[in-house]
Formats: C-alpha cells, structure tokens, sequence
C-alpha cells in the first residue's frame, strides 16, 4: 500500500477502506475517496494500534493495516495459550487456526513457538477493483493460512509485475486454468482466486464444493491457477497505474484508437500487444483479419504483435503449459455467458460432451468461437497442440470491465463449473 492522505483517491484508498472496515470500522464506504470519514477512522485505528494518529498511511501504520490485507497475523506462545484461547483472541476459529499450522499439535504447545493465526474473514475481497496489488495480497494470504497451496511465479511482465501461479491436490491429473489475458476483463481474477480459497475452505474442513467432495478433488487433480495473465494492463484499466512512463506510452498508443475509452477500453498488454491473440494457432490468420478491421499498430485491443509469443506474458503461458502435462484448461474472459470449445476442425475426446455438462452446470450456452476471433488464443493453441479439451468461459454480460456488482451472480454460475473441471476427465478417463 501507498502513503495516502485525505484527498486521495483510487484502488489503494479502496484498499485502505477494506481494511478499515475488516479491522471493525463497518461505517466506512468502499468509494475510493479519503475523505473524512476514512480519516476519522484510520486516525482511530492508529490510535487503538499504539500510533500517533496522524490520518497518513506511514510506514508504521501500513505495518499495522497488513494483516487486513492478507489475512492473518503471528503469534508467539505464551504461557496459558490455547488454539480456542487464541481463537478467542483473534476471532477466529481453532479449525482455521489447525489449518494453518500443519504438525501443530494443540495440546503440546511450546512457549516461543510461532503460529499462523488466520483473522476471522476471507483474504479475497470480491467488492473492489482487483489490481495486482490486491492479488499480490491475496497470494500471500492463501499461501500463509492453506499451507497445502503451492505458490510461484511462471514469468514476468513488462512492468516487471510477478506472474503468480498458484497450485492445490496431489493427484496425477494436471489441470489449468487462467483469467485476465485481457486487462479489462479483470473481473475474472477474483472468480478464480475466490474459487481457491472456497476449495481450500472445503478441503480443510472436510466438505464439498460445487457439490463434490474437496478431498475427491485433492486427490485426483493438481490445479493449477494463473490468475493474472496481465497485471500491468489491469493496472491501468483498475487505475492502479496512472502515471510515469508505461502510463505515458499506452497513452500515446491509445490516441491510434480514439474510439476505445482510455483506459477502461484497454484489453492488451502496457505495450498494446493483445496476449490472447499471441499463440502461434492460426496466427498469420488472426493478423489478417486484424489488419483488415483496422488494428495494425498497438493499441488497446486486438494488435496481434509482431511476431506469435513476441510478449513475455503470453510466452510465459505458452513455456508454462509445455513444461506440465494439462487434460483439460479454462481461460476466463468477458462478457456474453458463452463456452466456447471448440478450435476449427479439432475434435478432442470428449470435449463437446464436457462443455454440455459445463453448460448445464453454469446456464452458459456452448458455441463455436466466431470466425473473426478464431485464431492464437491460448484455448486455440492447446487444442490444436494437445488435443484436449480446452475452454474459454466467457462470464456476466454487459459491457468491458464489468461492474464487481456481477460478481455475485458470475461466481455463483461458475462454482460447480469450475469444481468439475477438476475431475471430470479422469472421471470420463480421458
């Protein structure tokens, strides 16, 4: 988090009001706007913390905010300590707390020895926009209360942003999924980053998720989850970036494209290259038609680059796939309620059969991609390579970047979706 101060405004102040409010502040609003009242309320928080209040996000006080940003805090046994003591303490519960510490034994507590203590609410927020930032948060959250998910990074960005992937089972079966090739789909990052943590939940606690069982899931798949393909674009569509030099230049190339509002029209990469137009399926194809609508030079959208894997985004997709062995994949996009399955004439085992039960599952309708969209998307270029089932699931309908008021209705349709995923090919033994 940056040092904020009344006046200021954007995704950080929202962040600072998420954490407000999660430390017990209800009142505040998620606008994004340090006004008043988000000072009365940080300059209290600092006071109750030991702080001068002084209304400024300084570095002590940001110190103080972070454990309502990621989730968790630590704790050094005292004597007297118990996990439902410590439950007490911290609001939260010894089930979560159990999670958190594998190899912990609560009835042989050691005084000095260290705890995860998970706070008593979820680390992904699903009410604000989602910049890298708040995955970066949320990435360290999952990994510190779930310590059976995996985390890494498969590349980074332009920027120099980390890629995240994020890996939960231990079963044979390798399965992907990815969101936010295109910055202002951004919404589709917290669909599947609130999907982790909901299985993780479900796994820990012995229950099911979309109705099957967490543990089923676990034991038959590694999932594995890039949840950002493109943080700097979603930087700036979230107006987490807006300024400097990257700021500058996707300016610059945005004046090629008058007719896409700067930035919330932005679907490429910072140096508007569209990622999901990168793959080398049919991409000689894609620039042809590209061209001829008028996209011949960065831009917003729908420039295929100069060459296929020319960005470091998508070849860090692309060599992350080479190096594992996926059965099936679903790349998130919006808008429009649709699964597409289907690359020109490749037809892999039970891909249709699949997508009708993905449909069924989600109310979503099962089309072929349209013509003029058919090439060097990454859903493209694992059919073609692997001949397996891959999906793109376009979610919510409206207009680019959907409003997080859709977010509710979106995660409800893909849950059971997105849980299946998991294990239905080994399931069809495919």
């Amino acid at each position: 988090m940056e040092t904020l101060a009344i006046g200021a405004r954007g995704p950080q102040v929202e962040l600072l009001q998420l954490a407000l409010i999660r430390a017990g502040f209800s009142t505040i609003g998620m606008d994004g706007i340090f006004g008043q009242q988000t000072l009365s309320a940080l300059q209290e928080f600092q006071t109750i913390s030991g702080l001068p209040p002084t209304g400024v996000t300084d570095t002590e006080t940001r110190r103080a905010i972070l454990p309502y940003l990621t989730g968790y805090r630590t704790h050094t046994i005292r004597a007297g300590d118990t996990f439902f003591s410590l439950a007490r303490i911290y609001g939260t519960t010894t089930e979560a707390i159990t999670a958190a510490n594998p190899g912990v034994s609560p009835s042989v507590l050691q005084i000095g020895q260290t705890l995860t203590i998970p706070l008593g609410f979820d680390v992904v927020p699903t009410n604000i926009r989602f910049s890298s930032t708040v995955l970066d948060y949320c990435v360290q959250g999952l990994a510190a209360r779930y310590p059976f998910i995996s985390t890494d990074m498969i590349g980074k960005s332009i920027i120099g942003k980390s890629l995240h992937v994020l890996s939960i089972g231990t079963g044979g079966s390798e399965i992907f999924y990815n969101a936010s090739h295109h910055a202002n789909e951004w919404l589709t990052t917290p669909v599947l980053m609130h999907f982790l943590e909901n299985y993780a939940k479900s796994f820990a606690s012995g229950t099911a998720i979309g109705g099957i069982s967490a543990a089923e899931m676990y034991e038959t798949a590694t999932l594995y989850l890039v949840p950002m393909v493109d943080p700097d674009g979603v930087d700036l569509v979230t107006e987490e970036l807006t300024s400097g030099v990257f700021y500058d230049y996707a300016y610059m190339l945005a004046e090629n494209y008058p007719q896409y509002p700067f930035p919330y029209a932005w679907k490429a990469n910072i140096r508007g290259v569209d990622l999901n137009l990168q793959y080398p399926a049919g991409w000689e194809d894609a620039r042809e038609i590209k061209f001829d609508q008028g996209f011949t030079l960065p831009g917003p959208r729908d420039f295929v680059g100069r060459r296929p894997l020319s960005e470091p985004e998508s070849f860090a997709v692309y060599q992350f796939t080479r190096n594992h062995d996926f059965q099936l994949t679903m790349s998130y996009h919006s808008q429009g309620e649709v699964i597409y399955w289907k690359y020109r004439d490749y037809l892999p085992p039970n891909s249709f059969e699949i997508a009708m039960e993905f449909a069924r599952l989600s109310g979503y309708l099962v089309e072929e991609t349209p013509y003029a969209s058919g090439n060097a998307g990454y859903k493209d270029w694992f059919i073609q390579d692997y001949n397996r089932p891959g999906y793109t699931i376009e979610v919510g309908r409206g207009v680019n970047p959907l409003p997080i008021g859709q977010f509710d209705r979106i995660y409800r349709n893909n849950e059971a979706m997105l849980a299946l995923g998991t294990v239905i090919t080994s399931r069809l033994g495919a």
